[in-house]
């Protein structure tokens, strides 16, 4: 393995996970790789959290001098009389801090795999000014921006949510913990974060490149397993795919236990096929692994992470709120996509990426959080 791989560790189940089964066994049976998967991905993506000890390594801090030309950004591009969503590199221009984020789009999508850029005061701007901050940083990483859901909501707020059992349990909503995954679809995902919990909350990321370079030394079955297209994914509709695909030299994993298992907040159908034991042998795989070389990031309010979706999985701790305003966790999310450094999209997601990246229906900017069952209404004509 190459020295950026990480540690090999045990696999066993985890606890929390499925609960099943004893400890994994090697599956003498189908010992080779898949056709076409390599024996190690040797790139700098395969990374165990150890190797960043020094947050510079992966964090941009934002100084005076670049946050009085983002002030200045945003005044410029309010001069043009644009909507938000239309801002890019030219009308957001940043003299100093674009070549820093030019690096940092480069990164993303073909070095480490993610960043933060840090320093900013939420409480400084007022929220339209904060977004577009945000919308024109995001600008310089990957330029196109993705739906989130069916109902057009371009932002998804990530805050807890506890005014009914179904919100409660929403990984969304939820104040619980949540395994690693990634999102359905997305080249990069972003989040911004307005303010932090009291306690926990942290993010938490992984190389899958890492996962897959420890199965393939030492469970070869497991990547088998992983590479048959017999998942039977629920969520956003029923379909069977890989959860891993290799293709041009570049490894993607696309999964969430949620689609795949069901949970509280989204039980799975009765009638749809069930995960067999090396699916879910697979699954508690993945994230003993993960967790093993897992990289803690002690999330400050004003961040703004970018993570690649293909390559790099995340999950989340458990928090506590406080009773402030400012010890409440809420995060804001969008999925991006570059169109001059973006992956080419396996034929089983590209539905998925097609919804998020070429929808022709209405598009919601939402700046606060909305109830569900929220619907614009207006007393006057636009």
């Amino acid at each position: 393995m190459s020295a950026n791989s990480g540690p090999v560790v045990a696999i066993t189940p985890i606890a929390g996970a499925s609960g099943n089964g004893p400890a994994i066994q090697p599956n003498l049976e189908t010992p080779l790789l898949p056709p076409g998967f390599p024996s190690e991905l040797r790139a700098e993506m395969a990374w165990s959290g150890p190797h960043f000890r020094d947050p510079s390594g992966y964090t941009i801090v934002v100084n005076d001098a670049e946050k009085a030309e983002l002030r200045a950004a945003v005044e410029h591009y309010k001069s043009l009389g644009q909507d938000g969503d239309l801002v890019d590199p030219k009308s957001f221009p940043l003299p100093n801090l674009g070549p820093k984020l030019f690096a940092m789009r480069h990164d993303v999508h073909n070095g480490k795999g993610f960043g933060v850029i840090r320093g900013l005061d939420p409480a400084s701007f007022v929220v339209e000014d904060l977004n577009l901050v945000w919308l024109g940083v995001q600008s310089y990483i990957a330029e196109q921006r993705g739906c989130q859901d069916r109902r057009g909501n371009m932002l998804v707020h990530i805050v807890a949510d506890n005014s009914t059992k179904q919100a409660a349990e929403h990984h969304r909503h939820s104040t619980k913990p949540i395994t690693f995954h990634n999102e359905e679809s997305g080249d990069v995902v972003s989040w911004l974060t307005r303010s932090t919990a009291a306690s926990g909350g942290k993010c938490i990321i992984s190389s899958a490149y890492t996962v897959y370079n420890v199965l393939a030394a030492t469970r070869p079955d497991v990547v088998r397993t992983l590479a048959r297209s017999d998942w039977p994914f629920a969520l956003p509709r029923f379909q069977c795919r890989p959860v891993i695909f290799y293709q041009n030299s570049r490894l993607i994993m696309n999964f969430g236990r949620a689609a795949l298992l069901g949970n509280d907040a989204h039980p799975r159908p009765s009638h749809l096929p069930t995960l067999n034991y090396r699916q879910i042998e697979a699954l508690d795989a993945i994230e003993t692994i993960a967790r093993a070389t897992e990289l803690e990031i002690q999330t400050q309010a004003g961040d703004m992470h970018f993570i690649n979706n293909l390559a790099i999985l995340h999950r989340r701790e458990g928090f506590v709120n406080g009773d402030s305003p400012s010890e409440k966790r809420h995060l804001v999310r969008m999925r991006l996509r570059s169109s001059e450094l973006g992956w080419t999209i396996p034929d089983a997601l590209r539905r998925s990426w097609d919804e998020a990246f070429n929808r022709n229906g209405s598009k919601h900017w939402h700046l606060e959080p909305m109830p569900s069952f929220f619907f614009p209404l207006r007393r006057h004509p636009n």
